[in-house]
């Protein structure tokens, strides 16, 4: 066996043989891959094959097509066959919120040039005949669903990567992964130990158990998943004489998909009454096994079939596949390099691997190879979930998952599982104050604050929400007086040592501001993508805090500890210091109110130590509002007392608590950008304008300056710009296409209701040859074309007089 490897990838299944694959594509040739047992053991050999590309995340639909297409590619490589079934499939709607996500998704499609399309019940009859229709408003069509044989696939995989060079040891057991002091890595196997720089842990049902010998916790759980196999079915055989394979059927009133098998069809169920398997553990001795049948947990999913497919009724059932799968917790897999391990890297929960495992592969060697992927994969990035997840977080996470797996997804829906999992010592007390939580990254967030006849449950919707009333009076609040959030829900680091200021210099593309200042920073890739939209100040020579995304804390910690020097110390601070930002035109009336401290003289990005009432705060005159507004840190054990004091000297002056719908609707009034929005890894910051913030004068060779002195030589040829949408009672919430002259042009990035102006705006990318004032525009919302035209100037304090005075 060989015993040293640049590369060894722990796992036989189809996404550790794409991995290893798309290593040897990328030109890495010394790549390994050990398997316990044989290839495909374990979730992938009885899975039922079928790949679709619809997926809410463009990004994650974008790869899934590119696995589809990647299956002709090995066939061509490897001389082996897939057992590819192209045979298209349908989504079905049986109600107006069903139909409104599948116009929703056909929207995006349109400029992700994918060639889906929306058919009514008369065209699925004619193209799925085995489906009663009856109830069924329309449908999503998609030609490039089908199915393949998943032991072929995974074997062809393994074939293409063994033709690039690649080893594959099967029969071998890993025991331990214990890492050496210059980062690389020991793997004792049952056949001797195996040198590697890099570990690869697609273990899928065993990925617990591996990173468990790496002292890693990945928050993954198996569930039980049924599917059956009927005898031949008549209607299938008269087809089947005329050349003709029935089309996959999607139908998430009944939980199902469904397709041809042989001569029969075959049905899986996500039903209601799931089951999670193997809770503390997956047994090393779990092989090619299936579980025992289990119809009284599909029964209620079987009568609904009987109705939806009569024909499955008729037929008898031939085999029962019962078997796990792994799930993360919102169903996207786990991927990429782990926080706070060197050279260990993740390809996990991967359950839909024969629709993701080519991208999942693909985006891995490339992180591992050019240092960063091609695409925003924040969706499946291992660092969107941190150290505050648990196995007992995990566990109802995937079981509402499953359930959900077919369910209509809302852009405003909070799931309720697991909640409330971190509050903040305001918990309490926003509650009492009609608090309408959401989450982010474990954490409850106010939503908005439901006073009076105010619903406190916001309806998931596509459209306006029965929250429009409450938002617009928060709003309302914070332009004409003055409102109050937290500010617990922004990740915040401290970076400190004598060589601080030169490490930001080179992390940060912008400015590093003086003592007692401030300054707004974009973070960039080598190749100039946007990984970070910072706030940095500066608190002392050698100390500085930096804010930015709650939800990426261990993303961008990552990125803090992979590119740190000697004398820098970075910290994440994200729930060691909390407190408030007062926002309008009464925010320095009340904050005077609370401090001796001369508060006139506070410019716009000036950052003080300030005591506050009882309370050491550092105050920070910068919103996100964009109104006149300071933002103010303290201990969290100092949180209630700061609230106490601003409250009481708030009072006078109508302060109103406001929450994160009433924050997203004023900004789009100065048209701010909100990150994994307008500013994502997609993009670079001359596309989105943050290159304003870029420091080019400076001396130092930032990460990212080549490619944005690129950009300013040769200008991107997309710029983000704003839209006022003639909307009817939906707004843009993301991805929706931009029309001009009859052709897609460019797609939204977000967008809302702006309740100051009583405008629908939207954000988005358009050909930098049409950003100019007044353009005239369509943009598809929900199947319809609603007029828009571009506007530059900010809906509210257009020469920022209030914000900066």
């Amino acid at each position: 066996m060989q015993t040293s490897t640049r590369v060894l990838i722990i796992g036989g299944g189809v996404v550790g043989a794409s991995v290893l694959y798309h290593l040897t594509k990328l030109g890495w040739r010394d790549v390994m891959l050990v398997e316990r047992s044989e290839l495909t053991s374990g979730s992938t050999w009885h899975a039922a094959g079928g790949f679709h590309t619809l997926n809410g995340d463009t990004n994650m639909a974008a790869l899934q097509g590119y696995t589809i297409r990647l299956y002709k590619e090995l066939e061509e490589i490897t001389g082996m066959s897939c057992g590819l079934h192209h045979v298209g499939g349908v989504t079905l709607a049986d109600n107006q919120d069903r139909f409104d996500m599948l116009l929703a998704e056909r929207a995006k499609h349109r400029f992700m040039g994918l060639d889906t399309e929306i058919v009514t019940p008369e065209e699925i009859r004619k193209i799925a005949p085995v489906t009663n229709t009856d109830g069924i408003i329309g449908g999503l069509y998609d030609p490039l669903d089908g199915h393949l044989d998943p032991s072929g696939t995974t074997h062809a995989y393994a074939r293409a990567a063994k033709l690039g060079g690649a080893t594959i040891e099967t029969h071998c057991m890993v025991n331990e992964t214990n890492q050496r002091a210059d980062g690389t890595w020991d793997v004792v196997t049952n056949k001797g130990t195996i040198h590697a720089e890099h570990v690869v842990n697609a273990g899928g049902l065993w990925a617990r158990e591996v990173g468990a010998m790496a002292g890693v916790y990945f928050p993954l759980h198996p569930m039980e998943h049924q599917y059956l196999v009927t005898e031949d079915v008549p209607m299938i055989v008269e087809m089947m004489k005329d050349g003709i394979e029935h089309p996959h059927v999607m139908d998430p009133a009944g939980e199902s998909y469904l397709r041809q098998e042989g001569k029969g069809l075959c049905i899986g169920f996500y039903e209601q009454k799931c089951r999670p398997w193997s809770v503390d553990g997956t047994p090393w001795s779990f092989g090619q096994d299936l579980l025992q049948d289990d119809f009284d947990k599909i029964e209620d999913s079987i009568n609904f079939a009987y109705k939806r497919f009569p024909d499955l009724e008729r037929a008898g059932v031939k085999n029962v596949i019962h078997g796990p799968f792994t799930f993360a917790p919102d169903g996207n897999p786990l991927v990429g390099p782990v926080p706070g391990m060197r050279n260990y890297w993740s390809a996990c929960g991967v359950m839909a691997g024969f629709s993701q495992g080519g991208g999942v592969g693909l985006m891995l060697a490339q992180w591992m190879i050019e240092g960063e992927p091609e695409r925003d994969v924040m969706a499946m990035d291992v660092a969107r979930f941190g150290d505050w997840i648990t196995p007992g977080y995990t566990l109802p996470k995937v079981i509402e998952n499953y359930q959900k797996r077919f369910s209509v997804s809302y852009p405003n829906e909070e799931l309720p599982a697991a909640r409330p999992h971190r509050t903040t010592p305001m918990y309490d007390i926003f509650t009492g104050m009609g608090a309408v939580w959401g989450q982010q990254y474990g954490l409850e967030v106010p939503n908005y604050f439901a006073t009076g006849d105010e619903p406190s449950y916001e309806t998931p919707s596509f459209r306006r929400s029965d929250a429009f009333s409450a938002t617009a009076r928060e709003v309302a609040a914070v332009r004409n007086g003055v409102g109050i959030n937290e500010v617990q829900n922004f990740g915040k680091y401290l970076v400190k040592g004598p060589k601080a200021r030169e490490w930001l210099d080179r992390i940060m593309a912008g400015r590093v501001p003086q003592e007692g200042r401030l300054s707004l920073t974009p973070m960039l890739s080598e190749k100039g993508k946007l990984i970070g939209d910072f706030t940095m100040s500066c608190l002392g020579e050698e100390l500085f805090q930096l804010t930015a995304s709650y939800g990426s804390q261990a993303f961008h910690f990552r990125w803090f500890v992979n590119h740190l020097e000697d004398g820098v110390e970075v910290e994440n601070i994200s729930d060691q210091r909390t407190g408030f930002q007062i926002a309008g035109p009464r925010a320095r009336d009340v904050l005077q109110a609370c401090t001796r401290t001369d508060i006139s003289s506070m410019r716009f990005l000036d950052v003080w130590e300030v005591t506050v009432g009882q309370t050491a705060c550092i105050v920070q005159r910068v919103s996100y509002t964009g109104d006149l507004g300071f933002e103010i840190y303290c201990d969290p054990m100092d949180q209630r007392s700061l609230w106490q004091t601003l409250w009481r000297a708030g009072a006078p002056h109508g302060m109103t608590p406001f929450g994160m719908r009433a924050m997203m609707s004023l900004r789009l009034d100065k048209f701010f950008g909100s990150w994994m929005a307008e500013f994502s890894p997609d993009y670079t910051a001359a596309e989105t304008g943050l290159d304003r913030f870029i420091s080019f004068k400076k001396n130092t060779r930032f990460i990212g300056r080549d490619a944005a002195e690129a950009e300013r030589t040769t200008p991107p040829a997309r710029l983000l710009v704003s839209f006022e949408v003639d909307a009817k009672d939906a707004d843009v919430h993301g991805y929706e296409p931009i029309w001009l002259d009859g052709a897609v042009v460019g797609f939204c990035t977000s967008g809302g209701y702006s309740h100051f102006a009583g405008k629908s705006i939207a954000l988005g990318f358009v050909p930098r040859e049409h950003a100019t004032e007044g353009l005239a525009v369509e943009i598809e919302i929900l199947g319809e074309m609603r007029p828009a035209k571009l506007i530059t100037a900010p809906l509210f304090d257009a020469d920022g007089s209030r914000m900066r005075g």
